[in-house]
């Protein structure tokens, strides 16, 4: 996360939103430090804000507002930024997306589903299909595009380093065809070849284990502390204390360090790929 960056106000509306907070900070001659002094809110998290990273919340927003006497100006448009963000995602992961693209480093845990960042649209379907069947046909497909799209970061050069942890019944035990598993296995076996990403998995005969009981996103940046996500079925947190952060740290090294190697784990992969395509083969 580049420090000094300055914000492309054309990208999307958070990113206006946060190149006129810069702009009226800097007219009033306030540091972020200045700007941020009284309200509760760190420095680095105001100016990923102001770079369009991290979305305004109300309380900072009146805090802004009164300290550069922009007459509501915040207050009034933090919801309409907060919208343009959440597309596709539920409220409580919206700042994520684009800390994934920040980030210089990305390690995660999968216990029960393969992470987001490797999912295929056929499997995030299935996804909705079994896990919310009454999700609206207009719904799931706005959520597929969104996750979709947060593949895109694979293909940009400055794209974070990637290390993934995944249980073995992942993708050994699914209720979705032989054709969609075949495919999403091929995929993220594309995803780390082109990206020289890591995934290891732990194997069926290892039931006890570090963070048996959660999922994991450690990112670490360039000049911010390094931060976990953390999600449920129904809510996800952001995990910034840096104790907690440890905690988390040093249980995932204990998760690689019992996991497959990664070459032999994407042997494990190549070869769940081989059994469902002649599965479906033999379908055919």
């Amino acid at each position: 996360m580049p420090a000094k960056k300055d914000p492309d106000a054309s990208m999307n509306v958070p990113c206006f939103y946060g190149a006129e907070l810069r702009w009226k900070r800097e007219q009033a001659g306030m540091t972020l430090e200045q700007l941020a002094d009284g309200s509760f809110r760190g420095i680095s998290f105001l100016s990923q804000i102001e770079r369009g990273e991290r979305r305004m919340p109300v309380d900072l927003a009146l805090h802004v507002d009164r300290k550069l006497e922009t007459d509501g100006f915040f207050e009034r448009r933090c919801e309409d930024a907060a919208k343009a963000r959440l597309t596709g995602h539920p409220l409580y992961f919206q700042d994520i997306p684009d800390l994934e693209k920040q980030a210089e480093t990305l390690e995660e845990w999968g216990p029960n589903v393969i992470p987001g960042l490797l999912q295929t649209g056929a499997y995030m379907r299935g996804l909705i299909r079994y896990g919310a069947p009454l999700t609206p046909p207009d719904k799931i497909e706005e959520r597929v595009r969104a996750r979709v799209a947060r593949g895109e970061l694979w293909k940009r050069k400055d794209r974070p380093a990637y290390w993934g942890i995944i249980r073995e019944s992942v993708i050994r035990q699914t209720p979705l065809s032989p054709g969609e598993m075949a495919e999403q296995l091929e995929h993220i076996l594309d995803v780390l070849r082109s990206t020289q990403g890591v995934l290891q998995i732990i194997p069926e005969t290892t039931p006890w284990h570090p963070l048996r009981n959660g999922m994991a996103k450690i990112m670490t940046f360039a000049d911010a502390p390094p931060l976990v996500w953390s999600e449920g079925s129904f809510d996800g947190q952001v995990v910034d204390f840096p104790p907690l952060v440890n905690d988390y740290r040093r249980s995932y090294d204990l998760l690689r360090a019992v996991a497959l190697p990664p070459e032999t784990s994407l042997d494990l992969i190549e070869d769940a790929a081989r059994t469902y395509r002649h599965e479906v083969q033999q379908e055919g």
